[in-house]
């Protein structure tokens, strides 16, 4: 099978779109968001095709594509739709496949559904997202425990943002798992600069290597 990835986060906003679009573009991968919430700006879809630079075809329809910036659930209920969570599975592609949730794994898609229990019945490799900041810990040690507790495997965490050793060592040390990198933020956010940031704090060939 070929590799595939399902990235998430802590948290909503801290820039697992930007890391998604770094790793499609590093493994030449598809990218698909199963369920994108807000139209307005630009969709997390039209982000990773600007900053990973790949043809048109590697960008994967959204499953769902809701108005309103809002929690899923809600959006959805907005748009007088309903999300059929059982109905959602990865897309059959050629090469690599990248999945980026939507914000935390605890999102709701329903009233009795939540996004972990998509990941846990797909059961591809996550690569958990997590900001360098205060109150990072909680919420990654929190993330890794509703991971476990599905028996989602978990490939490791992906810092976003300032060094910060000791948190990200408290982490590594307590949650027992794999630190991938950190990818620092960009003032200037582009496909070059982000490609060449992500090459030098990311080992894509250690990545794959104990892919599942």
């Amino acid at each position: 099978m070929s590799t595939r990835f399902v990235v998430t986060g802590t948290d909503t906003g801290i820039g697992k779109t930007v890391f998604a679009a770094a790793l499609t573009a590093a493994l030449g991968a598809r990218y698909w968001k199963p369920v994108q919430s807000g139209l307005e700006d630009e969709t997390d879809s039209e982000t990773v095709a600007r900053l990973s630079g790949l043809p048109a075809h590697h960008i994967l329809t959204e499953a769902y594509r809701l108005s309103a910036p809002l929690s899923p659930h809600l959006s959805a209920r907005l748009d007088g739709i309903e999300i059929d969570a059982a109905r959602l599975e990865p897309p059959a592609c050629a090469g690599p496949l990248v999945i980026e949730g939507a914000g935390g794994l605890l999102v709701p898609l329903g009233k009795d559904a939540l996004l972990a229990d998509v990941f846990a019945r797909w059961r591809v490799p996550v690569i958990l997202c997590a900001r360098t900041s205060l109150g990072t810990i909680n919420h990654t040690l929190l993330s890794i425990e509703a991971l476990r507790r599905r028996d989602i495997p978990l490939r490791g965490i992906a810092f976003i943002g300032p060094e910060n050793a000791d948190t990200q060592e408290t982490i590594a040390a307590i949650g027992q798992v794999q630190v991938l990198g950190r990818l620092p933020l960009l003032k200037s956010l582009t496909r070059e600069t982000l490609r060449r940031t992500f090459n030098e704090n990311f080992e894509i060939a250690s990545l794959l290597e104990t892919n599942e």
